[in-house]
C-alpha cells in the first residue's frame, strides 16, 4: 500500500524543517520567530511520521516489503520530535532570563556595544532585582573572580580568554579595565554581548563579567554556561 510511504515522507519533511529553521534565520532568509515556528512544525510532522510508521508496522499487509522505510520513519520522526521537546524542557529547567552577571548589585555596563544593540528587542539596561533573584536561584555558584595579580596583568589574561572562544572583540580598554565582545551562536546566529570589568581588589584585582542576549526571553542557560566556561579558562591561565 503506497499510503505506507506517507509515514516516511512526514518524518523526512520534519527533518528538513528542523535543519533549515536555524540556518535560514542566521543567513537572513527569515526572522528567528519564523525559524522557531518551523521548529514547532517539525515537532508536529515528526510525531505524525513516527506514529504512522508505528501503526503501519502493526499491519501485516502494509508492513510487508516496506519494513525498512517504516522503521526509518519511526526513528527519524522520534529523533526530530525529541529536539523541540528537549528545548521546551530546558525552558522550564533554567531561569527565564537572558542577562547573567557575576555582580547583580552593580552589573558591568555596556559602552561600545550600545550602538550595536540599538535595534535589539532586549534593552542593554539591567532589569533589576527580579532578574537577580532568578539568577541567584538558578546559578547560586556564579561569583566574581578574585586574583592576586595586578589589574593590568589580569587584563592581558582576561583578553586572551575572551579571544580564545572566537568572540568578536568590540572594545579592549586596559586603562578602565573594560573588555566588550559579541558571541554569535552557531545554529540561529543569535548575538549575545559580553562585558568584562577588572577593578583593583583588596589583595590584587577583581573581575566581573556579564553576558546578555539581544533577543529572546529565555536563553536556555547559554549566558551562564558562557560565563562559567570563560572563568574556568581564565583560572587555568592565571594558576
Amino acid at each position: 500500500m503506497k499510503i505506507a510511504y506517507i509515514a516516511l515522507a512526514a518524518s523526512l519533511f520534519a527533518l528538513v524543517l528542523l535543519l533549515i529553521g536555524g540556518p535560514g534565520a542566521r543567513l537572513g532568509f527569515w526572522e528567528f520567530p519564523f525559524g522557531f515556528q518551523l521548529l514547532r512544525y517539525a515537532l508536529y510532522f515528526g510525531v505524525a511520521g513516527a506514529v504512522l510508521g508505528a501503526l503501519f508496522l502493526l499491519i501485516p499487509a502494509t508492513r510487508r516489503n516496506r519494513i525498512t522505510g517504516l522503521v526509518f520513519a519511526v526513528i527519524i520522526g522520534v529523533g526530530v520530535a525529541a529536539v523541540p521537546l528537549q528545548m521546551r524542557s530546558m525552558v522550564q529547567q533554567y531561569p527565564f532570563i537572558h542577562d547573567v552577571t557575576t555582580d547583580t548589585e552593580n552589573p558591568p555596563g555596556f559602552v561600545d556595544i550600545l550602538p550595536l544593540r540599538a535595534d535589539a528587542p532586549n534593552p542593554a539596561e539591567y532589569a533589576g532585582e527580579d532578574v537577580a533573584q532568578q539568577q541567584r536561584s538558578g546559578y547560586p555558584q556564579l561569583a566574581p573572580l578574585h586574583s592576586s595579580l595586578e589589574p593590568s596583568e589580569l587584563f592581558d589574561h582576561a583578553l586572551a580568554s575572551a579571544r580564545d572562544p572566537g568572540w568578536e572583540i568590540v572594545a579592549a580598554e586596559p586603562e578602565s579595565g573594560r573588555i566588550e565582545a559579541t558571541d554569535t551562536t552557531f545554529w540561529y546566529g543569535f548575538k549575545d554581548d559580553i562585558v568584562i570589568r577588572i577593578q583593583p581588589g583588596e589583595s590584587g584585582s577583581r573581575l566581573d563579567i556579564r553576558s546578555k542576549s539581544r533577543v529572546g526571553g529565555s536563553d536556555l542557560g547559554a549566558n551562564a554556561e558562557r560565563i562559567f566556561a570563560y572563568l574556568s579558562d581564565l583560572e587555568r591561565r592565571i594558576d
